[in-house]
């Protein structure tokens, strides 16, 4: 019989993941659309970052930061708190390899954003949290949603940075590019197969419902303006 399990902590972990970096992604990028700072490139380039690192390379360096034997990792054990080889592991390794995708998204999004709308509203007396929920979120929604999209996406076929610090458990941290991996190690091509039709379904579905949802979003702003 085939075990489901890797599709539940799949999907369990995907959203979660895309849940966190939702909102980092879009505070981070609301953060550097409007910081002129010298540091911004510096800072751009940290947060870009697990985008053009090599996955393993992410995972080691998650490793060195919450693995027990290191510094944090020592801390959090004293306090009784393991993540390595936990499910907590797998949303970890997820969130950090979709932020980039969320927030380079949201950024150009906001950076469409007509400024004189912005000053408008300044000019008016709202607050810069008014502003930024108020204007800017309704204003770069289809960007934020194509942002999310693309993190969710991430997040779901995250493999390296995975395998790194969660390991494969059956039942726990076995996601389906965890399972697809040692399906095909095994010689167990059709069990491979099953998984990899299931994730292309997953991923084609959302990317069309979101294309369709932001299609139709842009077309109601722009009607809106027109008005």
């Amino acid at each position: 019989m085939w075990n489901f399990s890797p599709l539940w902590i799949s999907i369990k972990t995907s959203i979660t993941a895309t849940f966190i970096v939702f909102f980092i992604g879009i505070a981070a990028a609301w953060f550097m659309a409007n910081y002129k700072g010298k540091a911004r490139g510096v800072i751009d380039a940290v947060f870009t970052l697990p985008m053009v690192l090599p996955p393993t390379v992410v995972g080691f360096i998650l490793l060195a930061i919450i693995g027990k034997n290191f510094p944090i990792g020592d801390v959090l054990n004293g306090f009784g708190i393991t993540l390595i080889f936990t499910w907590f592991a797998t949303v970890i390794a997820a969130t950090v390899v979709a932020f980039p995708l969320m927030y380079k998204t949201c950024v150009g999004a906001f950076s469409q954003i007509d400024i004189n709308v912005i000053n408008a509203a300044r000019t008016l007396g709202a607050s810069e949290w008014k502003i930024f929920w108020k204007v800017a979120v309704p204003l770069a929604l289809p960007g934020i949603a194509a942002g999310t999209v693309l993190a969710f996406a991430r997040a779901l076929g995250e493999f390296g940075a995975t395998m790194m610090i969660a390991g494969s458990i059956p039942g726990k941290t076995e996601t389906i590019p965890i399972a697809i991996y040692f399906a095909v190690a095994n010689g167990e091509t059709n069990t491979a197969i099953k998984w990899v039709i299931l994730i292309f379904i997953i991923s084609l579905a959302v990317m069309i419902a979101a294309d369709k949802w932001t299609k139709n979003k842009f077309l109601l702003l722009s009607s809106s303006r027109g008005k």
